[in-house]
């Protein structure tokens, strides 16, 4: 990544109710979002803010992890990340107050355990998304051996 600073547009369209339309003019896919379902007027099966939040800072560990991964040439089976966020309030306001991401990572060969785990905890380290929001990260990585038929 160059020094430089980099922008990226993101656009909303308001459909109806609590529902939108987001997209960008770098991207082909659009995303619908509204409110979750637990606050006022909130929707079912529909991605939320609170969902993209979580997500971001999934995704983030996940593009930085391969990269990481590719740099030191640690061959991998499988990644997979499970990640919750908590809302809570804080001084009478809603917070995302935490996240747990859960990744799991197969690998082919034992040998290579360690290295991983490390890598793990590098890319976690490394995320600008993390690196970026006040929440607080609770970290749980696991590495299995066993390759992927």
């Amino acid at each position: 990544m160059s020094d430089k600073k980099h922008e990226y547009n993101v656009d909303l369209n308001w459909k109806e109710d609590r529902t939108g339309m987001l997209s960008s003019p770098e991207l082909d896919e659009q995303i619908e979002v509204a409110t979750p379902p637990p606050f006022e007027g909130g929707v079912e099966g529909v991605w939320s803010p609170e969902h993209l939040f979580v997500s971001s800072v999934s995704s983030c560990f996940m593009t930085t992890f391969v990269a990481i991964a590719q740099y030191s040439k640690l061959k991998f089976e499988n990644l997979e990340v499970h990640a919750t966020g908590k809302l809570d309030k804080e001084n009478g306001k809603f917070v995302v107050s935490e996240i747990t991401l859960q990744p799991e990572l197969t690998i082919a060969e034992e040998k290579f355990a360690d290295k991983a785990k490390r890598i793990m905890e590098k890319a976690e380290e490394a995320c600008l998304i993390t690196r970026s929001i006040k929440t607080k990260i609770h970290f749980e990585p696991k590495v299995t051996i066993g390759a992927l038929n």
